[in-house]
Order: C-alpha cells, then structure tokens, then sequence
C-alpha cells in the first residue's frame, strides 16, 4: 500500500537535497501517517484506515461517519 492519506490525500513531496558545494540529490518527504482503527457508531464497526495527523483532526471535526463517507471509504 502506497504513503498516502484516506482522507486527505496527502502524499510525499519530492525536491533535491542542496550541499554547501551546491550538489544536489534527491529527496522525498513524507507525510506523517498513522494506522488507526476508528469505531463508526453508525455502520457499529470499526474501520482500520492510513490517515496523517491533519486527517485526523478532520475526522474529529467532522465525525467519524461523515469524513470517511466524503473519502469514499464506505
């Protein structure tokens, strides 16, 4: 499974690594992601997910049920 958020979308960034001599290399940065088991109340189950931290706060925000709904997860 790839590093991206269910609920946000969020993926990694890419971008090169500069030294003091100006060489460069490649560089990817991450999104901070977590597996989380959530309990919806509506569906009375939870739902194991792969959301970042900013998706989180969103699914606090909106409810469980509502956020994974406009994600497309149920």
């Amino acid at each position: 499974m790839s590093r991206i958020c269910e609920i946000t979308g969020k993926k990694g960034l890419t971008g090169n690594r500069v030294s003091h001599a100006n060489n460069k290399s490649k560089h990817v940065q991450q999104p901070n992601l977590h597996t989380k088991r959530i309990f919806v109340p509506e569906l009375g189950r939870n739902v194991t997910v792969k959301v970042s931290t900013k998706g989180l706060r969103t699914i606090d925000r909106k409810g469980p049920y509502r956020a994974l709904k406009e994600a497309g997860l149920i």
